[in-house]
């Protein structure tokens, strides 16, 4: 079965899920841009490099300090000052490098940097160090004299910095050029929606192409098979309103039958 809903698919959204739709997506839009972009322009898959803790940890104690497990020690009732204090058995939170992709365009054969292109994670939407270190890099790419986009597919978390006026939207699509380092353009559509298609921001006078993000999400959607792991009969994870609910049963129950 191929993507059923319009746009973003929300079953896709699943933590569990979400960092293999990212790596495929990333890769699907390198892969589109790169040939229509040659020879002037080289499209490269770079990485963020998070510390975060390991992927069997329940995200709801994604930073805890520590984690009791175990009490130990003699009882508090029969401790005395010459017998060792009582104590508490604590494991540490295994902790790995966690690396997502992103994609530089590069003009050849200088190598300057021209456009960014990020697609939202939930390691940088949700709060803690790893969203501060994302926003300060996203800062960064702002301050610079460099085009930006910034794709949101995931309804988790908080929305990022300057996007408040799109709060009732599920989804957002930011660009910022490097010729308005002031403005910005944003993109806010819902999981009713068919994801826009944008033009992606170059060097003056070089034609923009059309970059259509649902149609790679549909090709990434049917090669990877996600309708073989994903639960239909399961809400998705973050659950949607009850009229959101409604209409993707709808969907779903047109798509079966």
């Amino acid at each position: 079965m191929s993507n059923p809903f319009p746009g973003m698919n929300p079953w896709l959204e699943n933590l569990a899920l979400w960092r293999d739709v990212h790596h495929s997506l990333i890769s699907a839009l390198r892969d589109e841009l790169a040939p229509r972009l040659r020879p002037r322009y080289f499209v490269a898959v770079e990485t963020h490099t998070y510390i975060s803790l390991a992927p069997d940890v329940p995200p709801a104690s994604r930073y805890p300090d520590v984690m009791v497990i175990e009490r130990g020690g003699p009882a508090v009732a029969t401790s005395t000052p010459a017998e060792e204090a009582p104590y508490l058995t604590i494991e540490l939170p295994l902790k790995e490098a966690v690396e997502e992709g992103y994609l530089e365009v590069r003009l050849v054969p200088t190598g300057e940097v021209v456009t960014v292109i990020e697609l939202l994670s939930h390691t940088n939407k949700q709060p803690g160090r790893d969203r501060e270190t994302y926003l300060q890099k996203r800062e960064a790419f702002l301050d610079s004299h460099l085009h930006f986009v910034e794709i949101d597919l995931l309804r988790a978390g908080p929305p990022m910095p300057y996007t408040a006026r799109a709060m009732g939207s599920h989804y957002r699509l930011l660009i910022r050029r490097r010729e308005r380092p002031r403005q910005a353009h944003l993109y806010p559509f819902s999981v009713r929606q068919s994801i826009p298609t944008f033009s992606l921001p170059l060097l003056p006078d070089d034609a923009e192409p059309t970059v259509d993000l649902g149609a790679l999400l549909n090709g990434v959607y049917d090669r990877a098979g996600y309708d073989l792991v994903i639960r239909y009969d399961q809400p998705p994870l973050p659950a949607l309103s009850a009229e959101e609910s409604a209409w993707a049963a709808e969907v779903l129950a047109k798509v079966a039958g």
